[in-house]
């Protein structure tokens, strides 16, 4: 056997040359990023990994466990028992591979401690040929080894899974000089990957410099959002109210419902007296298991900033009707009751006979929406009785990412502890954190039920800020995040892809890095996919009995609170700003970025039109002789058999849709910097678009300046809609008289038009029409047609606009 000490000492050495060379790296793939054009930064690009150790390629349709990452081979040790130790000492072991050290939990006096914990290693962070395993005694002082053990780390045997574990074994103690000394120690040492079972609760070696709670955040965990239901309150009415005031009136009383930290009320009652009606609607988002209570307050509104509460009544709402469609559920009366307070602080609760009538239930019709309708990963109702079987699979590998920015600051040097948050349906997943590095490797698959085949899965990269006990003002940093809509995959194929992430922030739109992913969506029906395109997109109830725009607003945020409070209090916690960043909180705010990308999206979309209508005007002015005597030809044709018309036309939309086959997308959709417009957003605007709401800008100037833009945009806008509401209602003048000479003249009109369209046979009709919108423009004339200066001369209503 090798002698540990000079092995020790030319690890360490080795230790030394490769942090070195991953220092020179790193500041080449930060110079990298700095030198790359726009171009090349924010593409999308097809890789090809080993996926599932060499045995399936980008393209294979056969899928195992483990096959969308690539392997890597870890070393595990499970230290399990001694026995036969020092009665007085307090063992606990100590493993030492090169640099690398770690230790398990002491016990206390105790001769035959049991441990059962796992120790890892990545394979390529092997830097010396054996390991040392040894018992301590935390009791003493200076030398404290009762013995050790020295292993190969080099030749120790391999398991693959579906195999069973490793059988421990006794291994013998030593001192430092080789001789026997009192104890074993029973533990096993293999080689695995990934897949190993053991590998989620392992400690790893080189995470040995985590202390404290920051230890349970870098581990990888599934979570689950809440179950959410929409609460309907039914404010019917009240009787017997007990005013403060007995001599006034006409008392202005409404409802004031909480439920958490929401808020909501009714209009004030139209029957001013203390019998009120209202037969209103308040809507919560709650979740299960329904801890909190529903709180319904009585208030009378006294002044502008005076109220008094008439009383109260709390409900639970673990007996709360639930219902699947829209029957209405039995109503009930509540008693009221006034809370007070003595002036010994001493609260009290008085009966009162005043009671209120409300309707109560929870709607599981609704599906919950706590995403953007457009990013939605599940669409499902929230009642489990209408839920459908699951059509398919969604497998999503986290592989790696490369060339990371570096997020934090220690001793003058970056560096990033990087870790992969997804989310679809109700299932979150975080993979395990990487720490200290801008390449790190996770090499994690995970696994959904697929129920419908529009939906989103997002993943999103972020730097642990927490990894050195509890700080509870630091914030995870956000790195990027990536969508993959699933109707862009076909199904079987293994998408692997290296995604730009990209995140705006004030300053403008900086790449962070790149993350590769690889992605299969497997059914096992084709058809029961095809068949989910003509079902509609949310639960019945939602077009049933639709809720406003406001309210699903207001739901939406309820509900994201809701979710993200929930998985906050999870070990390790999914933290609020995670949560909200994966959710797209507050994506809907105003931003001139997202008005100018849309309004290129909308002029994009119309593109098409406007191509037709130019090519009609060449049809017009004979730019081309030969294609306008071929639509007229076509033209008369279609004139004289008009049954080919739509026939036609569907046979070339078949035509075009089979040409663009070749062209079709090759790689599924990713965050398109120029289509967002964030590359030429200017800096005034990005700031705009981060300013919380109601603002926080304390510069008095840039607030002025701010409004003044939104009062040009908005004075644009609110021309086109003048423009488009005088046009209406001129076509509505024609007939109303307003103008009694130009009512007159088109009333003739109609007259002379029902008599020639009588007489004369439709195609004829048409064909004269046609061919004269089509004439050479020798016949045409540059002034306005009759039609047109009619119109314009028609009356609107902007007469009567101040």
């Amino acid at each position: 056997m090798a002698n540990p000490n000079r092995n020790q000492n030319q690890n360490q050495n080795q230790n030394q040359n490769q942090n070195r060379n991953q220092n020179q790296n790193q500041n080449h793939n930060q110079n990298s990023n700095a030198n790359a054009t726009p171009e090349e930064d924010f593409n999308l690009r097809e890789t090809r990994p080993s996926l599932g150790g060499g045995r399936l390629s980008g393209n294979d349709r056969v899928g195992t466990a483990f096959d969308l990452v690539e392997q890597m081979d870890y070393l595990y040790v499970r230290v399990v028992k001694a026995k036969e130790l020092p009665a007085a000492a307090d063992p606990f072991v100590e493993l030492k591979l090169g640099g690398f050290t770690s230790t398990t939990r002491h016990f206390e006096k105790t001769p035959t401690p049991e441990w059962n914990q796992v120790f890892s290693i990545l394979k390529d962070r092997i830097q010396a040929p054996f390991i040392e395993i040894s018992v301590k005694d935390k009791a003493r002082n200076g030398d404290n080894l009762i013995g050790l053990t020295v292993f190969d780390a080099v030749d120790v045997p391999r398991r693959v899974p579906p195999d069973s574990p490793l059988a421990p074994e006794w291994y013998r103690l030593e001192n430092r000089r080789g001789e026997r000394v009192a104890g074993e120690l029973m533990f096993a040492i293999w080689m695995g990957t990934q897949a190993d079972e053991a590998f989620p609760e392992a400690w790893h070696l080189d995470a040995t410099t985590i202390n404290g709670d920051g230890i349970a955040s870098i581990r990888s965990k599934v979570y689950l959002s809440p179950r959410l239901w929409y609460l309907r309150v039914n404010v019917i009415e009240a009787q017997e109210l007990q005013l403060g005031d007995r001599n006034r009136q006409q008392p202005d009383i409404f409802v004031r419902g909480a439920h958490g930290n929401m808020m909501l009320r009714t209009r004030i009652s139209q029957s001013k007296n203390v019998n009120p009606l209202w037969n209103e609607d308040l809507m919560f988002t709650v979740s299960e298991p329904f801890d909190e209570q529903l709180v319904l307050c009585l208030v009378e509104k006294i002044g502008p900033k005076k109220e008094e509460e008439l009383g109260q009544c709390s409900i639970p709402l673990h007996g709360v009707e639930k219902r699947l469609d829209f029957k209405p559920p039995l109503s009930r009366w509540y008693n009221l009751e006034k809370h007070t307070v003595s002036e010994n602080g001493q609260r009290n609760v008085n009966k009162l006979n005043s009671r209120v009538h409300l309707r109560i239930s929870l709607d599981g019709g609704y599906h919950v929406l706590d995403e953007l309708t457009h990013y939605s990963s599940d669409l499902r109702p929230t009642a489990r009785q209408l839920w459908k079987p699951a059509i398919g699979v969604l497998e999503l590998g986290i592989l790696n990412a490369q060339n990371l920015t570096a997020m934090k600051t220690k001793d003058g040097r970056g560096f990033t502890d990087a870790y992969c948050v997804a989310k679809y349906g109700q299932k979150w997943i975080r993979t395990r954190t990487i720490l200290n590095s801008f390449n790190p490797k996770w090499n994690e698959q995970y696994t959904w039920e697929v129920f419908d085949p529009c939906t989103v899965v997002t993943v999103g990269v972020f730097d642990n800020c927490h990894l050195q006990g509890v700080n509870g003002n630091a914030k995870d940093s956000r790195i990027g995040k990536v969508r993959i809509r699933l109707s862009t995959l076909e199904t079987g194929r293994v998408y692997t892809h290296s995604y730009p992430l990209t995140v705006l922030s004030p300053t403008g739109v900086k790449k962070m890095g790149e993350i590769q992913l690889a992605v299969r969506f497997s059914c096992a029906s084709l058809f029961n996919i095809l068949m989910m395109y003509a079902q509609p997109l949310l639960p019945n109830l939602h077009y049933q009995h639709p809720l406003s725009c406001h309210q699903i607003e207001s739901l939406r945020n309820q509900a994201t609170q809701i979710v993200s409070t929930r998985l906050s209090r999870a070990e390790p916690p999914l933290r609020k700003e995670v949560v909200e960043f994966m959710l797209d909180v507050g994506s809907n705010m105003w931003s001139v970025r997202r008005s100018k990308a849309n309004h290129y999206r909308m002029a994009g979309t119309l593109s098409v039109v406007v191509k037709c209508v130019k090519w009609f005007d060449q049809i017009c002015s004979w730019t081309n002789p030969f294609v306008t005597v071929l639509v007229h030809i076509a033209f008369l044709a279609y004139i004289c058999f008009p049954w080919m018309i739509l026939s036609t036309v569907f046979l070339f939309l078949f035509l075009i849709g089979v040409w663009n086959y070749r062209g079709r997308p090759r790689h599924p959709p990713h965050m398109d910097v120029r289509l967002s417009q964030a590359d030429n957003a200017l800096n005034d605007e990005l700031d705009e678009e981060f300013d919380t709401f109601p603002t926080s800008q304390k510069q008095i100037d840039v607030v002025k300046m701010r409004y003044d833009r939104l009062r040009a945009i908005a004075s644009r806008v609110q021309t086109v809609f003048g423009d488009i509401a005088t046009q209406g209602e001129r076509l509505y003048n024609l007939l109303s008289w307003r103008d009694p000479r130009a009512t007159a003249l088109f009333l003739v009109f109609c007259f002379v038009a029902c008599v020639v369209l009588y007489v004369t046979p439709m195609k004829v009709v048409c064909a004269v029409a046609g061919f004269y919108a089509m004439r050479h423009p020798r016949f045409r004339n540059p002034v306005p047609s009759l039609a047109l200066s009619f119109m314009r001369r028609l009356p609107a209503r902007t007469d009567s606009l101040l």
